[in-house]
Parts: C-alpha cells; structure tokens; sequence
C-alpha cells in the first residue's frame, strides 16, 4: 500500500467493533469457553428453582377443575343455607335449607325461622323421609349447623358425613348453582310480596320444588328433568 508520507506502508488497523443487541464483541459471555460459563441456571436447577411452581404453571383444558357427577342416586347429597334477605320493617329471619341429589340433581326445600344444629337435624331427617331412595352420604360445608350434634346424628342413621374444604364452596357446587337458580327463577318472582310467616313460604317453596323437580328442563341434564334423570338412572342401575 502506497504511503502518502514517503515511508514503508503501513497496515490500517481494523475498525471497532460495534457490538449489537444480542450478540457480545468478543467478552461477553457467549464467547467465553465452557469452563467459564455462567453456573446460575444450573444452580437453580438443582435447587428445583428453575420453574414456577406448580399452581403457577399454565394447565391444558382437559387438566384443568372439570365437575364430576355421581353415577348412582343417593351415592352423596350436598345441603347447604341460602340465607333469605329480611323484610324490611319484619325481625323475622328466614332460611332455605336445600338437598340436592349429586345424581339426579333431585332437589328437596324448606324453609326455617333458626339456623342452628337442630334445625339442620330435622331437615336431615326429612330429606331421607322424602327422597324416594337410599342416601349413603351427606356433603356439607364447615358452618356450625353441621357441626357435632349433625354430625353424629348422622353416623347413628348410619350415613357417612363428609365436610367440603374450607373457603371452597366449589366442591359444593351443584347446591350453590340452584340457590342462584332459585333467586332468578323464585325470589324474583316474589318481589314487592311480603311473606313473614314460615309456614305460607313453604307452601309457595313446595310449588317451586315441584316445578324444579318434575317439569323444569336442566340444560346440565341435556335438557332432562331431574326425574326423568332418576327413572333413567334407576332403569340403568337395575
């Protein structure tokens, strides 16, 4: 190479290196030898700290809470209280205890001024009087109406009584879903009518449970009635 200053050539140095986004300039650690890579997501892998934990990590459809139903009526009953709102200008209190067959979704109501362990015995008593099968289990919530006195009760007729994890009224779904039912298909219906004697909103609950059992179409049902679901059940079982 020509010199434009008489002496010897000399070699033009090379130009610097700009280094880009993702990609080092000699330094970084993608050029260094594998001996001097960093140790970090192996650390973290042994220590098991490498991926979100479990109740984090993205689940398919098919993995995900999906409701399960029973096979056979009677095999597990969910109660449960719907608390009625007061009527303004009434001390009256009103509460909806519900049975709902896991099956069948067959359902049986009645209302009660008390909400104690007492009147959940004798609602318990008269479901099994009602219900035209076999009950071999009850599921309930933690409240304190199902507590002991329920609880062996129950034992002593000769049921298993399951408690439902606390805060997860999910796993008592099937009778949470007809109280939201009976608000926007019953109450409603009721609105602006003053009823404060117990005995007058039972009649008016049984119509509703007639209704609910014999003539309304369930779309989980495939548009079934729960007694029609209980004579298929009941023809398959036999």
């Amino acid at each position: 190479m020509r010199s434009w200053g008489g002496g010897p050539p000399r070699p033009l140095s090379p130009a610097p290196c700009k280094p880009k986004r993702d990609q080092g300039c000699g330094g970084g650690p993608d050029h260094l030898p594998p001996a001097e890579l960093p140790l970090r997501p192996v650390i973290l892998r042994r220590l098991d700290l490498s991926r979100l934990p479990t109740s984090q990590r993205y689940k398919r459809h098919k993995e995900r809470w999906k409701r399960y139903e029973k096979q056979l009526p009677g095999h597990s009953v969910q109660i449960d209280v719907k608390f009625i709102d007061p009527i303004r200008g009434v001390r009256k209190k009103h509460y909806q205890f519900t049975a709902i067959d896991d099956c069948t979704r067959l359902r049986v109501l009645k209302i009660y001024g008390q909400l104690n362990q007492k009147t959940a015995i004798q609602f318990a008593d008269y479901v099994l009087e009602k219900l035209p099968f076999r009950v071999e289990q009850i599921q309930t919530d933690n409240g304190a109406e199902f507590q002991s006195a329920f609880h062996w009760h129950l034992l002593d007729r000769g049921l298993r009584h399951v408690y439902i994890r606390p805060l997860t009224p999910r796993l008592n779904g099937k009778v949470e879903r007809s109280h939201r039912i009976d608000d926007e298909e019953f109450y409603r219906m009721l609105a602006g009518e003053v009823i404060d004697d117990a005995q007058i909103f039972n009649s008016k609950l049984q119509e509703w449970e007639h209704f609910y059992n014999f003539e309304r179409p369930h779309g989980a049902l495939a548009g079934q009635t729960p007694y029609e679901r209980l004579r298929q059940a009941t023809r398959a079982s036999v």
